[in-house]
């Protein structure tokens, strides 16, 4: 029976499953999105939640209780900057889970975990970006210098591919033996019985 037991031992020990937590959940808060097991997606969801609550309350103490977890101090400055202004008005379920099916070696069950909001948070930083590159005139936001030196025809990169192959053909040493060598240049033993 499985009653008042709350948990997943994830095969580790306290201190290494204290630790796996530790670093998926700073790797959470840095890029938004990772991919992992099932079970530890399912682990890491409380654990990062109650870290994401206490960055809402930006305090000291609050501060130095989620560096007790997260030792990035990089990270901890992105999830009481932008992360706890990104979620002051949510009440929770700050992550998501999404299903992958099986892994390939071993069939172990996929997942990705990631922020909530965060789709919307990389689709914002690009459209700027667009709309700098046509008032320039050069292409992708370079000066004009630069996309005219783009746009010069390359060298003959037939010429180049000639050159190489005639120094590997000359470099190749060329071996002889009782029997036919093959074109590649490796000797190949013919007849006999193991004398």
């Amino acid at each position: 029976m499985k009653h008042r037991v709350s948990g997943r031992k994830l095969g580790r020990t306290s201190a290494h499953r204290l630790a796996t937590l530790r670093n998926l959940s700073t790797e959470l808060f840095r890029r938004e999105r990772i991919r992992t097991t099932l079970m530890k997606a399912k682990e890491l969801r409380p654990f990062a939640e109650r870290l994401i609550t206490m960055s809402k309350r930006e305090t000291l103490h609050a501060r130095r209780l989620v560096l007790r977890d997260i030792h990035d101090s990089g990270v901890v400055s992105k999830m009481f900057d932008t992360l706890s202004s990104r979620y002051a008005q949510r009440p929770g379920g700050y992550t998501r889970i999404i299903k992958l099916g099986p892994r390939r070696g071993d069939a172990a069950e996929m997942a990705f975990i990631e922020l909530v909001g965060a789709e919307l948070q990389a689709k914002a930083p690009a459209a700027p970006a667009d709309k700098g590159a046509g008032e320039k005139g050069a292409g992708k936001g370079e000066p004009k210098a630069k996309a005219d030196k783009k746009a010069k025809p390359p060298k003959d990169k037939d010429d180049a591919a000639k050159k190489a192959a005639r120094g590997k053909a000359a470099a190749r040493p060329k071996t002889e033996s009782k029997g036919k060598a093959k074109a590649t240049g490796t000797t190949r033993k013919v007849g006999g019985s193991g004398s």
